[in-house]
């Protein structure tokens, strides 16, 4: 797990294999969650010719061309060329997603707030050279009030940690987070080389029709 593939995938645009469905203290204010959530703007990203328009379960979404795009256990997974499936540098859309973790996270308490808040219980390293390692020491490098606008006009809490492990590795983590709609863009491991993918992925998202039941 999270190592970094040596083989380059082929294939000019993103496969879709369709599977069955596949979550700690107090909710944020619906005042807060209201006033980040529903801000909306005229303003709506262009399309990108080198992106392929998805939709999983009332979720539109890019997925990068060449990437591979599974769905597996209530998410999808956009996994990078030559990476192994929903791995290191893979993107992940949870829809339901505090609903569907036993700790409702990263809703209860607030933890996308939090340093912590990067995982919703392990403590793996997961960096490609942490194998075998613990993660020891999370921070925020985007933190609290940070906020990205999507493709619907809603905005999103965006945060990014840097996760230092036992014997020196360190990977990064990305979350764009929806908490009234419950809807999760989370990269466990980010891959630096799509840095501007995963932004421009997640601006890509349209929920409007999961907010009307998918």
């Amino acid at each position: 797990m999270w190592g970094r593939a040596a083989v380059r995938a082929g294939g000019a645009s993103a496969l879709l294999l369709l599977a069955a469905a596949c979550g700690g203290g107090e909710e944020a204010p619906e005042e807060a969650r209201a006033t980040a959530e529903n801000a909306y703007s005229e303003v709506v990203p262009a399309a990108d010719s080198s992106y392929t328009p998805t939709d999983f379960q009332g979720i539109a979404i890019d997925v990068p061309q060449d990437w591979a795009a599974t769905t597996e256990g209530g998410k999808l997974c956009m996994t990078p060329p030559g990476g192994q499936a929903c791995d290191y540098g893979s993107i992940q859309v949870l829809p339901k997603a505090a609903a569907s973790d036993p700790g409702k996270w990263p809703k209860k308490g607030d933890a996308f707030n939090r340093e912590g808040g990067w995982t919703s219980g392990g403590k793996e390293c997961r960096a490609p050279d942490g194998e075998g390692k613990k993660a020891q020491k999370a921070a925020f490098t985007v933190g609290k009030g940070e906020l990205t606008e999507h493709a619907d006009g809603l905005k999103s809490h965006h945060r990014v940690w840097k996760v230092d492990c036992q014997g020196g590795a360190a990977f990064e983590v990305r979350m764009w987070f929806l908490p009234e709609s419950d809807v999760l863009v989370y990269v466990p491991a980010a891959d630096p080389a799509y840095a501007k993918v995963y932004d421009e992925v997640a601006a890509s998202m349209d929920i409007t029709d999961y907010k009307k039941g998918g």
